[in-house]
């Protein structure tokens, strides 16, 4: 089979397709012919060897050579013990490795909704994963709340919109001049455009903020929450060295001795989370937007507008 894979550090010049052996599934395992994928920003900070990442994926070059993680495509095998899955079945899911035209997977997969593309479908996993956890289970968000989204127009900027309007929030969307219709398009009830207005002035407070992409300081972001309001964090600063490490480690320090609460965290994949997010497209909740679809390639050139920022949605890569 074919797969993406990177052998030194560096900018996405270093991605090449190399051909790998095919994986045979365990006996609880499931094998998934991939029809397409999608890029996160978690690919950048290791392809590009962000310091952070080099601690256990490598100091001077990578260990695990290949990249990607969401995934949808077709069952090919089950393994002995897989009773949910069979030959044939579309599915879509997570797991290292997604750049690639197979995969095996045990637990973080679902059945595709079948009203998606499998490049939408490819589309869902480590970005709605991310802005459901980081709602549901850090922001403990509950109906009638007000939200707060920074850096509300990408992967799950995009999906935390939707997932947020699911549970009965009311939403206030921060992102450029660019994106706010497209927030406005995914629900929305207040869009600011942070070019033009400063979002901490508007004297609103919020339940719960969102800070997807955002890099203000923690003396910033209080101005905006409530004494008991919660504060996420699922991203940071794209900093040469560290990445959001250095805003997660002010913000601990700033937050000492205040009402508010502060969360960071890495989204898991669990099949129930799948499973949600599937019921949530099919009931029409939340659909998922493909700004742009690459074949495998041109995974340089996805990987190219990625890191340039500024994307709606998802970009997706296809495996042809």
């Amino acid at each position: 089979m074919r797969a993406v894979v990177f052998e030194s550090y560096g900018l996405p010049d270093v991605l090449k397709i190399r051909e790998m052996e095919k994986p045979t599934p365990k006996d609880d395992e499931i094998l998934v012919k991939v029809r397409a994928s999608s890029v996160n920003i978690a690919e950048w900070y290791a392809m590009t060897g962000l310091p952070l990442a080099r601690i256990g994926g490598g100091l001077f070059k990578p260990k695990d050579t290949r990249l990607g993680v969401d995934f949808s495509g077709v069952v090919e095998a089950v393994g002995s013990q897989v009773k949910d899955f069979k030959r044939g079945d579309e599915v879509f899911g997570g797991r290292d490795g997604a750049y690639a035209e197979y995969v095996t997977v045990r637990n973080a997969i679902a059945h595709k909704p079948a009203i998606l593309t499998f490049e939408e479908a490819a589309s869902i996993p480590t970005a709605a994963i991310t802005a459901l956890q980081g709602l549901r289970d850090h922001g403990r968000i509950e109906p009638g709340q007000k939200v707060l989204i920074h850096g509300a127009s990408g992967g799950v900027g995009s999906f935390a919109i939707q997932i947020a309007k699911a549970f009965g929030a009311e939403v206030t969307a921060v992102c450029s001049t660019q994106n706010v219709e497209h927030a406005r398009s995914l629900g929305a009830d207040h869009v600011i455009d942070y070019t033009k207005e400063d979002f901490t002035q508007i004297g609103q407070k919020f339940d719960l903020l969102l800070n997807v992409n955002g890099g203000r300081s923690w003396s910033v972001y209080k101005r905006v929450l409530k004494p008991e309001g919660i504060f996420v964090l699922v991203g940071g600063p794209r900093t040469p060295f560290i990445g959001p490490l250095s805003l997660l480690i002010k913000t601990r320090i700033a937050m000492l001795g205040a009402s508010q609460k502060f969360a960071f965290f890495m989204a898991k994949f669990n099949r129930e989370d799948f499973a949600l997010l599937k019921d949530l497209v099919e009931t029409g909740k939340v659909k998922p937007f493909v700004e742009r679809t690459y074949p495998m390639t041109h995974i340089a050139d996805a990987m190219r507008q990625l890191g340039a920022g500024h994307v709606q949605g998802k970009i997706v890569v296809t495996m042809r």
